[in-house]
């Protein structure tokens, strides 16, 4: 099989080799659009999307300063990350994002549950712990740090970002971190993206910045 990438989609093309044969052959393509579809805004997220390492940051210290263990870590590293995202409102009209976040290999699968209320929330990941964390919509010029609101989209601009703050519940971990996320879309490598901007302060002050990316690959099933 030979692999031909381009900025925006990648084309697989499959070489068939005829049983017995070897001097005939015949060729498939394949296509698959990796852009998240212009229609899709910070207003409504739902549908399946796969992190793309390639284009995203490498977040291999924020999770060592975050206390995960070097095992976990490289099983992260060679991982697939797949999110499921359910985007809603409830009879009240309050937001929430549902996400089921699935990664290969045996690590085992999260789940962020998601109300953009900016109340906190106790969780307990099986990853990082018990966690505190609040989410809210906010629009881009109220955002304070630099790298949380630089890069997005004008359709984003427009509607707002979806803001995540989590810290370490360190009482019961004995953890000290905080995360803090912008979610929205930019557009990267000729092709419109969902993208996470994360703004990490680690136990000793250390601060680190990194960007997520996430190839669409589809709607979520009906």
């Amino acid at each position: 099989m030979h692999m031909i990438f381009s900025r925006q989609w990648y084309k697989i093309q499959c070489i068939h080799i005829a049983t017995g044969n070897p001097t005939f052959f015949s060729t498939a393509t394949y296509t698959f659009d990796m852009a998240a579809p212009s229609e899709m805004t910070t207003l409504d997220i739902s549908g399946k999307f796969v992190m793309n390492k390639t284009l995203g940051d490498d977040t291999d210290e924020i999770l060592r300063l975050q206390g995960v263990g070097w095992f976990t870590r490289k099983a992260i590293q060679m991982a697939t990350i797949y999110l499921t995202i359910k985007h809603y409102k409830d009879d009240d009209g309050l937001e929430h994002i549902d996400i089921d976040q699935i990664l290969t290999g045996g690590v085992g699968g999260t789940q962020e549950i998601r109300v953009l209320n900016w109340q906190e929330r106790s969780h307990e990941d099986h990853v990082f712990g018990p966690v505190v964390g609040k989410s809210r919509r906010i629009k881009v010029e109220d955002v304070e740090n630099d790298w949380l609101k630089q890069s997005w989209s004008a359709d984003t601009q427009e509607h707002g970002l979806v803001n995540s703050w989590v810290q370490s519940d360190t009482p019961k971990s004995g953890k000290t971190w905080i995360a803090e996320q912008t979610w929205g879309f930019e557009e990267i490598g000729d092709a419109r993206r969902y993208v996470r901007h994360v703004y990490f302060i680690g136990p000793a002050g250390e601060r680190i910045q990194a960007r997520l990316v996430y190839d669409y690959q589809g709607p979520l099933d009906s």
